[in-house]
């Protein structure tokens, strides 16, 4: 029997993204290949959205060395939650590891002690580079300069990347030709949709532009403040559920506007009742970070408003079913024009582009499941 060690910090019943995607691989690859799949992940929650899953596969749970929500204890603890999952998984000795970069730097201390074995490198976001595109150390930081190149020491056997930008990022960086698999995330195996109307959702013609998750460091604030002060009541509403470091000042500013509903949350099978989904990366974390939520938005059914850089993997995978708010220009007019012009015969048209787009990124998600069961 064929054997595969996933390691990442979160797995169901945790609803973060990245355990959910390492989820519907062990489920492909469980029912469809009869892989002896094991996780490695830390015991603990996450206060990202998605749907409770039983897990699958074997799992194998880590104590975190900190539980809590203090961001320097957090700061400190990720990077050592790393280094006790590779050391775990090590010990499991079951088929290759497929190494995903959650918690940061996890994929150093593989470079560090899997630089002969038969590992492969599932890239989420990037670290360290993220704490570098938040502020937390400098690039000319000689710790931060050691790790980068620890980092990209010694290169995986093979790479899954979010998109063709950040795969061609990564290849650079290992100064190394590694064969690679594309594997958007946000493409969801279980993605059912809630036919009945919710109750944010009026029979009353207007379009419903909505942003649902995490509003964090690697998002733009700015945007969503220019899409509040912009919104149109007498033909738009604009629903938000947010999370995250800046979602507190966002829901102040919004609360009480007309044509402005702010939720705790939106079921992802309610998604498709937005017309239009809203999605932003500040430009310093373009390949560092690919929004997940843009691609669960597309596979809802919506199309998107991106506020980012036409460098995105966002951009080049989803640009069919989405409008761009360039991060190089000004915002403020770009989203008052948009708004202004958007018409509900327009958000058809790329509704229909956003079915094709999702049948397209369905068929990579297959493609590259393939691909994997094959490396194994």
């Amino acid at each position: 029997m064929k054997s595969l060690t996933i390691v990442n910090r979160h797995y169901p019943p945790n609803p973060g993204i990245t355990g959910e995607s390492a989820w519907d691989l062990a489920q492909v690859l469980i029912e469809n290949h009869g892989v002896d799949v094991h996780i490695v992940h830390i015991d603990r929650t996450y206060d990202g959205g998605g749907a409770i899953r039983q897990p699958l596969g074997q799992t194998h749970a880590v104590s975190t060395i900190y539980e809590g929500k203090n961001p320097l204890l957090r700061f400190i603890a990720g990077p050592l939650d790393g280094f006790l999952l590779i050391r775990k998984a090590l010990r499991i000795r079951k088929g290759p590891l497929l190494v995903m970069t959650s918690p940061p730097l996890l994929p150093f201390w593989a470079s560090l002690f899997l630089k002969r074995k038969n590992w492969i490198l599932w890239s989420m976001d990037l670290f360290p580079e993220g704490f570098a595109a938040d502020g937390k150390i400098k690039e000319t930081n000689s710790i931060y300069r050691w790790i980068i190149k620890k980092t990209y020491q010694n290169a995986p056997k093979a790479l899954i990347a979010l998109g063709p930008n950040q795969a061609e990022l990564l290849r650079w960086k290992y100064q190394h030709s590694i064969p690679t698999i594309l594997l958007p995330c946000g493409v969801l195996v279980d993605q059912s949709q809630d036919e009945t109307r919710p109750e944010w959702r009026m029979d009353d013609s207007k379009i419903y532009l909505g942003y649902a998750g995490n509003v964090g460091e690697a998002h733009s604030a700015e945007f969503l403040e220019r899409i509040i002060h912009h919104i149109n009541p007498d033909h738009q509403r604009l629903i938000l559920a947010l999370y995250g470091t800046k979602a507190e000042n966002l829901i102040r500013l919004a609360e009480g506007k007309p044509g402005i509903l702010v939720l705790k949350n939106i079921p992802r099978a309610q998604l498709h009742w937005l017309d239009v989904q809203l999605v932003s990366l500040l430009p310093k974390w373009t390949h560092i970070a690919v929004p997940s939520k843009a691609v669960s938005a597309i596979c809802s059914g919506s199309p998107i408003i991106f506020c980012g850089s036409k460098e995105a993997d966002t951009w080049e995978l989803l640009r069919d079913a989405a409008w761009l708010i360039n991060t190089d220009e000004s915002l403020d007019e770009q989203v008052k024009t948009l708004l202004n012009s958007l018409t509900l015969a327009e958000i058809e048209d790329k509704k229909r582009s956003a079915r094709l787009v999702a049948r397209r990124l369905n068929e990579m998600v297959t493609q590259a499941y393939q691909q994997i069961e094959k490396l194994i």
